[in-house]
């Protein structure tokens, strides 16, 4: 009787520059990668054909290309335009997915946008008030912005 050889185990697989933990099931391993949830996870794994219940550490080399070319692509992969998260550019106007590094372009090209159009959201910014309407009277009321001393 031979033996098998036995697969090898990855304990960290480096992926989109994020580490990620292999002994962790492979759904809630790639939600370690910044942008991806733990919905757009499951739906990578079912586009690239890999079964959701494996750890992360027992893919092989394969399988990890198939799920970087399903992230990096999604649309080719026929994942739904509502999932990715970032829809409807402005500039180009079409929809993309964005991950680890580009998640914060976006974000900061987003509030520039926002700063040089001069819209509310933007003034807020810029001013380092409160964006999304929490209350100010009473709350957070350290720091130089506010303006508002203790009296002694």
């Amino acid at each position: 009787m031979a033996l098998a050889a036995p697969e090898t185990f990855h304990h960290i697989l480096r992926v989109f520059n994020t580490n990620i933990n292999g002994n962790e099931n492979i759904v809630y391993a790639l939600t370690a990668i910044k942008g991806l949830g733990r919905r757009f996870s499951t739906l990578v794994c079912k586009r690239a054909n890999i079964d959701h219940t494996k750890r992360a550490g027992e893919l092989s080399s394969e399988e990890v290309d198939r799920l970087v070319q399903v992230i990096e692509k999604p649309i080719d992969s026929k994942i739904p335009e509502y999932f990715l998260n970032h829809r409807r550019d402005i500039k180009e106007g079409t929809s993309s997915h964005a991950i680890s590094q580009q998640v914060d372009v976006h974000v900061r090209d987003a509030i520039e946008r926002l700063k040089k159009i001069r819209a509310h959201r933007g003034m807020r910014h810029s001013n380092g008030w409160r964006v999304r309407g929490q209350h100010t009277k009473t709350t957070g009321r350290r720091g130089k912005i506010m303006g508002v001393t203790k009296k002694k």
